[in-house]
Order: C-alpha cells, then sequence, then structure tokens
C-alpha cells in the first residue's frame, strides 16, 4: 500500500458570497476564488500576480501546474494560451473531485490533470515543461517538502532550457529567506520576487536560461504588448519586481 504524504490535507469546504465561490481549508484562509460571471478569470491578486512568468516566457508550450485547488491558474492557461497544453498535478482526490464545482475543462489533448505526489513526481524524473508553477498549500501551510532545495533543484531540471520557475510564498513565512536563499543558489541569482497584488503572498520568478539578464525598459515594453491580450497589470508587476517590493513584517 502506498504511504500518504503527511502534509496531504483532506479538510476542505465551500462558500459563495457576492459572486465569489472559493474553497476553504479554514475559516482564517481562502485557497482559491472563482468569479462566478467570469469563472475563466483570475480573481485573487496572487494569481494574477504568477501570471507574471508571461513577462519571461510569453508563448510556452507546456505549463506544468502543481497544487489544483478551484482551478483558476490552469483554467485561465488553458484559456488564453491556445497553443500550451496545461497539466496539474493534484495529491488530493477530494479537491480534484470538486472540478464541477469550478468549471474546470475535462481532460483532453491539451488540458490534463494528474491525481499525484508532486514530490515524488518531479523526482522520478516525470516531469518537463517550459514554465513551472508551486501553488500548493494545506491548512498548515506550505509543506516543507514542497519548499526544498532537493525540490526547487528537481523542479529546475524538469524546465526547459529557457524556463521559468514561478512559487507562491506567503509573505509572513518565518522561513521565507531561507526559501529565497535555495532559489538563488539553485538558479545561480537568476530570481526576481515581488509582492504580490492585494496580498502578502510573494510571487518568485526563477529563469532557467544561463544567459538571460534582465532589461527592464524592454520588460516594460513587453508588458505593454501583452496586455492587449490579457487582462493582467503586467506593467505593474515589472514595477513590482523591479523595486523587489515584499511584505516582512
Amino acid at each position: 500500500m502506498t504511504a500518504i504524504p503527511e502534509y496531504l490535507e483532506q479538510d476542505l469546504y465551500l462558500t459563495t458570497v457576492n459572486g465569489l465561490k472559493s474553497l476553504h481549508f479554514d475559516e482564517q484562509s481562502t485557497q482559491s476564488a472563482m468569479d462566478l460571471d467570469d469563472p475563466y478569470a483570475l480573481a485573487l491578486g496572487y494569481s494574477q500576480t504568477m501570471m507574471g512568468f508571461l513577462l519571461f516566457n510569453a508563448q510556452p508550450a507546456h505549463v506544468l501546474i502543481v497544487g489544483l485547488g478551484g482551478g483558476s491558474l490552469p483554467k485561465y492557461c488553458y484559456r488564453h494560451l491556445s497553443e500550451c497544453k496545461v497539466t496539474t498535478l493534484e495529491i488530493s482526490h477530494e479537491v480534484i473531485a470538486l472540478r464541477n464545482e469550478f468549471f474546470i475543462p475535462k481532460d483532453n489533448q491539451r488540458f490534463e490533470i494528474i491525481q499525484a505526489d508532486a514530490v515524488k513526481y518531479m523526482a522520478d524524473g516525470l516531469a518537463s515543461a517550459d514554465v513551472i508553477m508551486l501553488d500548493a498549500y494545506n491548512k498548515e501551510g506550505l509543506p516543507a517538502e514542497l519548499a526544498s532545495e532537493s525540490y526547487y533543484d528537481h523542479c529546475r531540471m524538469a524546465l526547459s532550457e529557457q524556463g521559468v520557475l514561478v512559487i507562491n510564498l506567503w509573505g509572513t513565512d518565518a522561513k521565507l529567506s531561507i526559501y529565497l536563499e535555495r532559489l538563488k543558489r539553485i538558479f545561480n541569482g537568476r530570481i526576481w520576487y515581488c509582492r504580490a497584488f492585494n496580498s502578502y503572498n510573494v510571487i518568485v520568478f526563477a529563469s532557467n536560461d544561463e544567459n538571460y539578464k534582465i532589461n527592464w525598459i524592454k520588460l516594460l515594453f513587453l508588458a505593454s504588448k501583452l496586455e492587449a491580450d490579457h487582462a493582467l497589470d503586467l506593467q505593474g508587476i515589472v514595477r513590482r519586481l523591479r523595486a523587489g517590493l515584499v511584505y516582512t513584517g
């Protein structure tokens, strides 16, 4: 029998308030939210900020997302990156069973949800993607296994040469600086991070491209162009990244 990882969380419930359907672990935290009038939109600021990976790779062929939740990121990528394959890893079958509640598409050639332990999946070398997004939390917060140096390194190895790793971290986490230092070592300093819109989340972008050097003026121009196709404040993300805005209270 396969052992169930200690960080698997099964306490989930749904609420619908003011047109938002939300997934919760407890009364203090919202794991995911969906605007019932626009189910494919990104209702939360942290998920909007995570889409800043477009600044580093605007046309990925494959996006791999760790953590399904209410499916906001997978749905957005599926809808707005029409040539991209979107794969999501989710360990909890209870979360996957809620996919119809959040209008998550059925599996097809371009969209797939895999029930798997992401730590093992990465370690076994099963992943390969241009963008990897890490957004897996439980009731207790970020599981240590999903922020270890070995896990981050396995994610890096799964990326294409110009790939991008995107990580959702909590700005008040006492280990935030430890996570950032791990990523700096693994990606040879090629990481940029900022506080997410309207939250204390800190979003980290790490480039696997050994030749990548950031040019803020060009990046701001690219953000302006991309905003024609994406209802996202990508220019705002560039400014936040340049300022390195985080919450460390």
